[in-house]
């Protein structure tokens, strides 16, 4: 498909990038499972490796025909609308700072039984409500290695533009779900084998130098929400609870940082 000169914000077609919010993207009408923001190409790189569906790709000028080699097979049937960089900040509310933006179809998530029959080291995050934080520590579980990834349903939704942005994609790398309550989530654990490893300032934490994850073929890394911390319910349910050691009076890290410290050190 040729490019598009953008001529009229009021275009139809523009519709998926006129100001959505990420709450509106995800309730999308005329979609299956709502829409979500794959910003620059290598972003969409990303999700085209990973099997989703762009429907339109927003851009400069000067980045269209990047968007188009992108875009690959997909370029015959997806339109790109192409303006000035004032015209899509006026369209989107945001600078472009990354050149281009695509429309891309949410896809259906897997079941948490599917996502762990073969997985060996999983995350699961309680209640992280800071997109930034979610997106980085996606960022960190592609990089060290976790096979997938469990968020409860108040988690901030790994979808949503700025989770994308800061994992660099990696929240279309590595598989995810959503988990339900601690109930059942305990119990699916359990069916696979799974022990549960919490993250927690508790008088009973053991020290990350002293916990041995090799010894255990299956491990659930957990983390809890910035300020709040874990849930007695997510402390009830776990088997062991771990802590970083740290020095010069700091007790604890950005939920980010210690993730990626407890990912490393029990990545076995």
């Amino acid at each position: 498909m040729p490019l598009i000169a953008i001529d009229e914000l009021s275009d139809p077609r523009l519709v998926d990038f006129a100001h959505l919010t990420d709450v509106a993207l995800k309730k999308a009408r005329g979609t299956e499972h709502g829409l979500y923001i794959a910003e620059s190409a290598l972003v969409l790189e990303r999700a085209l490796r990973a099997g989703h569906i762009p429907r339109s790709v927003l851009a400069l000028g000067n980045t269209a025909d990047e968007a188009l080699a992108v875009l690959g097979d997909y370029a015959a049937e997806v339109p790109v609308f192409v303006g000035p960089g004032e015209m899509l900040a006026d369209l989107t509310g945001y600078i472009l700072h990354r050149g281009l933006i695509a429309s891309m179809n949410r896809p259906a998530l897997p079941s948490a039984d599917t996502l762990l029959a073969g997985a060996r080291r999983i995350v699961i995050l309680e209640n992280v409500s800071d997109p930034t934080n979610v997106g980085a520590i996606f960022r960190s579980a592609g990089a060290i290695g976790a096979d997938a990834i469990l968020v409860t349903p108040r988690c901030s939704d790994p979808f949503y533009r700025r989770a994308i942005r800061v994992s660099m994609g990696t929240v279309l790398q590595v598989p995810w779900t959503r988990v339900g309550d601690w109930t059942d989530t305990r119990a699916l654990l359990t069916r696979h084998g799974f022990h549960l490893a919490a993250l927690a300032l508790t008088p009973d934490a053991v020290s990350l130098r002293d916990f041995d994850g090799t010894s255990h073929e299956r491990l659930a890394l957990l983390l809890g929400a910035e300020g709040e911390g874990l849930t007695p319910e997510a402390l009830a349910a776990s088997d062991s609870v771990v802590q970083i050691p740290m020095k010069h009076g700091i007790d604890s890290l950005n939920v980010a940082a210690a993730s990626a410290v407890a990912m490393w050190a029990l990545s076995g």
